[in-house]
């Protein structure tokens, strides 16, 4: 008597929809703390790119000996550098509180984002403003990227 085995290649539709729920259920749970990671980059790129602007500031204003108002070259005034800005930087005028200059980092969209424009003047004060109103450890969490 001859007698063949037979041997099943692939999946059942069982397997199949278990390992799809498995991957839906991950990914239900995934997205949310991927986004929050993006925002969190994205906090952090504009927080440096306020302390570089501040920086060519600085050495801008100690070349011409004024304290006149300059404005950002390219490269300066956005985070990312290139490509679409996700943050737009701008100087803001002298007054009497803010030492001479104050740079913010506004978003470009608005977002669920609530740390809202990030600012930081000459003498180094922090802050931001956004829709509620943070207290000094929350402004101090927006800057560290906590």
């Amino acid at each position: 008597m001859n007698t063949t085995a037979h041997t099943s290649s692939g999946f059942s539709l069982l397997e199949l929809m278990i390992t799809l729920g498995v991957a839906a259920i991950i990914a239900v749970f995934a997205m949310p703390v991927y986004q929050q990671q993006v925002l969190k980059g994205h906090r952090l790129d504009a927080v440096a790119a306020i302390y570089r602007a501040a920086q060519y500031m600085e050495s801008a204003r100690t070349l011409s000996g004024s304290d006149t108002a300059l404005k950002l070259p390219a490269g300066f005034d956005q985070t990312p550098t290139t490509g679409a800005p996700i943050y737009v930087l701008r100087i803001l005028a002298e007054s009497e509180m803010n030492g001479g200059y104050s740079i913010e980092a506004e978003p470009v969209s608005v977002t669920n984002d609530a740390y809202g424009i990030f600012a930081l003047d000459a003498t180094g004060v922090k802050s931001n403003r956004a829709l509620e109103k943070l207290t000094p450890p929350k402004v101090a969490a927006c800057w560290s990227g906590k």
